[in-house]
C-alpha cells in the first residue's frame, strides 16, 4: 500500500507544486511549517517589536488571498513582501503613537496657589482675547493657534499679507499690555 504523499515534498520541490492541488488548510499550513522561523526572523530583523503578531497577521492575510496566488514560490515572495510590509506599518505607526503621546508634565506636583494663579492668567487671557477687535482676534487665533502663515492668514481672512501683519501686532500688544496690567 503506497504511503499518501505529504504536500511538503511538492512544495519543497520548487516552482512546480501547485498550491490548487491542496486544500487551503493545508496549503497554508504547510507554508507555515516551511516558512515561519525565517519569516520570524525577517521580522525581527527588520525592527518589528512583536514579530510574532506581525508573521500571524502575514499568514491571516495570505490565507484569506489564497485563491489569488498563482503558486507555490508566488506564495513565499507574497509572504515575505507581506512581512515587510505590515513590519514597516507598525515602525510607522509606532513612530506617530510616540510623536503624538502626552509627555509627561515636569512639575506633576503643583502647589493650589500656582493653580489658581494660572488658571487666573489663562482666564485673563482669554477675556482679553475676546475684547480685541474681531479681525486682530482672528488674525491671532489663525496664526498662534492654527499655527498658518501669513500668506495662508490673508487668504483666509480675505485681506492682504500687510493687513495681516498690522492686525497681528495690534493684537499682541493689546493682549500683551492687559496681562502686565495685570500683573
Amino acid at each position: 500500500m503506497a504511503k499518501p504523499r505529504h504536500p511538503a515534498a511538492d512544495v519543497a520541490a520548487g516552482p512546480t507544486a501547485d498550491p490548487a492541488e491542496y486544500g487551503q488548510d493545508a496549503a497554508v499550513a504547510l507554508l507555515f511549517d516551511l516558512h515561519y522561523t525565517s519569516m520570524l526572523r525577517l521580522a525581527a530583523l527588520l525592527g518589528a517589536d512583536d514579530p510574532e503578531n506581525v508573521v500571524a497577521e502575514a499568514y491571516y492575510q495570505i490565507y484569506r488571498k489564497w485563491r489569488k496566488l498563482r503558486d507555490a514560490q508566488s506564495a513565499e515572495a507574497y509572504l515575505r513582501s507581506t512581512v515587510c510590509n505590515l513590519t514597516r506599518m507598525r515602525i510607522r505607526h509606532l513612530q506617530v503613537a510616540r510623536r503624538h503621546a502626552e509627555a509627561p508634565s515636569a512639575d506633576l506636583v503643583t502647589s493650589a496657589e500656582n493653580s489658581a494663579l494660572l488658571r487666573d492668567d489663562q482666564r485673563v487671557l482669554v477675556d482679553a482675547l475676546q475684547r480685541l477687535p474681531a479681525r486682530q482676534r482672528e488674525a491671532l487665533v489663525l496664526r498662534h493657534w492654527l499655527g498658518l502663515k501669513e500668506g495662508e492668514i490673508a487668504a483666509a481672512m480675505g485681506i492682504s499679507t500687510g493687513s495681516v501683519k498690522t492686525h497681528t501686532a495690534r493684537g499682541l500688544a493689546a493682549l500683551t499690555q492687559a496681562m502686565e496690567a495685570r500683573r
